[in-house]
């Protein structure tokens, strides 16, 4: 009885082993719905949409922060919300409607 426990056991951890590692975290690359902006964020730290290196609040699901001068949103707070291992919503403050940014490859210049 015991080898039958142990073999399904071992079974089991090797399933959950080969399955792939599935993103449940904000960071990453982004860019906008219509591709033409991106930003990085790595743990409180972003590269915003218009290239500044900043730092935010994070947490594993959420990322807010100020966007800096020359920035389309310049000045107003934005916050990301993680929905789901491909997109997040980034809704800069006094936005009544938010976007939906999509993960992405980080662009080559």
């Amino acid at each position: 009885m015991a080898k039958i426990a142990l073999r399904a056991c071992v079974v089991a951890f090797a399933a959950f082993a080969a399955s792939p590692v599935l993103a449940d975290a904000i960071d990453g690359d982004w860019c906008s719905p219509d591709g033409a902006r991106y930003l990085n964020i790595d743990g409180p730290r972003i590269v915003t949409p218009g290239g500044a290196r900043i730092e935010g609040s994070y947490t594993r699901h959420t990322f807010d922060y100020t966007a800096p001068a020359r920035e389309r949103e310049a000045g107003k707070r934005v916050e990301m919300r993680l929905m789901g291992e491909q997109a997040v919503r980034f809704r800069p403050e006094g936005d009544a409607e938010s976007q939906v940014w999509r993960r992405c490859a980080r662009p080559t210049s």
